[in-house]
């Protein structure tokens, strides 16, 4: 019996052409989704267009004091996301840190693909853009 192994694909935000085909290639598996878990973090919500609720309000929780509490929100707001549009990630670890002399939160997220035994990791700096 052939071990199916299911593989998740996405396309390479580097926009890097293939050799052979100048397609656009493709990034696979942990990469695919980690580029996917970041996209969603840093998407605001009305930025898709027929997907209003799509994306976090995180924007406007960075304007907020810089505070466990904050932080708090900030990592709801993040397993909420996960939850309802990346089922391809089973979160292991999420941990949201203030880091008030850099006005910024350090964002630290492990996470399981469908039958891995070692979790990916994904570290982001979120602070405020204007």
């Amino acid at each position: 019996m052939a071990n199916l192994q299911k593989i998740y694909s996405d396309i390479d935000f580097t926009f890097i052409r293939k050799p052979g085909t100048n397609d656009v290639a493709l990034s696979y598996d942990a990469q695919a989704v980690t580029r996917s878990i970041r996209n969603l973090i840093l998407t605001n919500p009305f930025e898709r267009l027929w997907n209003p609720g799509f994306g976090t309000n995180l924007g406007a929780l960075l304007f907020e004091n810089i505070s466990p509490i904050s932080a708090d929100l900030i990592e709801s707001e993040i397993k909420l996301l996960l939850r309802n549009y990346e089922k391809r990630a089973t979160l292991a670890d999420l941990v949201v840190t203030p880091q008030p002399e850099k006005n910024s939160y350090s964002v630290y997220l492990s996470y399981y693909l469908e039958n891995a035994t070692i979790p990916t990791t994904v570290t982001l700096l979120l602070e405020r853009n204007r």
